[in-house]
């Protein structure tokens, strides 16, 4: 059984999909998210579309690095961190703007402080007004706040995103055909939208990260931050504290398209640390899928978030059997070789948990592929072609690390 497992997780959420598979599935089943007629405006030509995710076990590493180095300013990035996973969700179908958001958030009074929550309000806000200056425009509606220490141990920051969008600019994936060419988009580096060097990491297999990486001091003195039942054997059981420093150098995607050091990673190496690297906030490529569906929709055959699942979510949302070949994936960010190191995962498994480069492909022609890229380039994020697509009996991903081929 993986570490994973042993910890209460699951990478593929099978007794989820359980759960659901007899629910309504809506009018598009291989797209990204669910969509549904438009109730809301009566309009066949509409669809509404409503999702709900979060910054996940991530904040319970912002509890962590709070109350270690006292600063509270990590608790903004929780904040776009439940935002980014429920806006690139909805980029996956096309949708980019007239966004509504709710915000749910959990907490346990005794050891969350409003000093907390009006971080993660405001930083959502925040987040919120940087996001309109590139052309996505997204309504702050409140939400709920509650105070439930008997579920929460420390804080759940959650949202729900709605939105109401156009039947011919949607992205369904039925598309997806042999002889596409994949565009992975780089899931760290500094955007130019970003203010500091993203690692990566996202807000998917953190409970993971947490336990490989960090030392048992954490479970010694923050008892708070896990489950009382797990085995010792999983519990903290890396040797770094949170403010151990990573050198910059070691920094991959750090550059800017011309090649030098982006200008603004001026902060010394002991202010890059191993807390920041894993509470980098979750990318958004929002300002880029703007770009790239204004110019090229009808090019777009299908786009996938590699959020839970990593490198195997595309297998879900196959129209047809198809062989995924993907030979030219991005050297994993420093964040996953830290904790592939730590944990003595295979590769098998990481590329299974976490996105390991790349949390955005999108499937289109090569000619198409090569001016994403370039548009890519202008907003400082790198991209290149990470695969292709042939025609299968079955659906199967290939996936090449190094010299090792992984088949799924």
């Amino acid at each position: 059984m993986s570490l994973y497992s042993q910890r209460g997780v699951s990478a593929q959420k099978e007794e989820v999909h359980a759960a659901i598979q007899k629910l309504d599935q809506g009018l598009y089943q291989h797209a990204f998210c669910k969509m549904y007629p438009d109730f809301i405006g009566g309009n066949s030509d509409f669809v509404n579309i409503m999702h709900a995710d979060g910054a996940g076990t991530k904040s319970i590493l912002a509890y962590l690095y709070w109350k270690e180095t006292g600063d509270i300013s990590v608790w903004k990035g929780i904040a776009q961190d439940a935002v980014a996973m429920n806006l690139d969700d909805l980029l996956c179908v096309g949708v980019y703007d007239n966004l509504l958001f709710s915000s749910t958030i959990d907490r346990n009074k005794s050891v969350i402080p409003g000093d907390v929550l009006e971080q993660v309000i405001n930083g959502t806000q925040a987040f919120f007004d940087e996001l309109k200056t590139y052309g996505v425009n997204i309504q702050y509606l409140g939400g709920e706040t509650a105070d439930v220490g008997d579920v929460v141990r420390t804080i759940a920051v959650n949202g729900t995103m709605m939105a109401r969008w156009p039947k011919n600019k949607l992205v369904t994936n039925d598309k997806i055909r042999p002889g596409n060419v994949i565009v992975g988009f780089a899931s760290s580096g500094v955007a130019a939208y970003e203010n500091a060097y993203n690692s990566g990491i996202g807000s998917n297999g953190l409970t993971s990260a947490r336990h490989d990486i960090l030392a048992k001091h954490y479970a010694k003195n923050h008892p708070e931050t896990f489950e009382p039942s797990l085995n010792n054997e999983v519990v903290y059981i890396g040797k770094h504290l949170m403010t151990d420093a990573v050198s910059p150098d070691r920094l991959t995607g750090s550059k800017t398209p011309s090649g030098d050091r982006d200008s603004r990673l001026t902060i010394d190496d002991a202010r890059i640390n191993i807390g920041q690297l894993l509470l980098s906030p979750t990318r958004t490529y929002a300002p880029l899928m703007r770009v790239l569906l204004e110019n090229y929709f009808d090019k777009i055959d299908g786009v996938i978030h590699c959020s839970g699942g990593g490198q195997t979510k595309c297998m879900k949302y196959l129209p047809q059997p198809l062989k995924i070949i993907k030979d030219n994936l991005f050297e994993a960010p420093e964040i996953f070789k830290l904790i592939q190191q730590s944990s003595g995962s295979d590769n098998r498994e990481m590329y299974q948990v976490f996105n390991m480069g790349h949390r955005l492909e999108i499937f289109t022609d090569e000619t198409t592929a090569i001016k994403m890229i370039a548009d890519a380039k202008h907003l400082h994020i790198e991209a290149q072609i990470v695969g292709r697509t042939e025609g299968s009996d079955k659906k199967e991903l290939h996936l090449k690390v190094r010299d090792e081929w992984i088949v799924y």
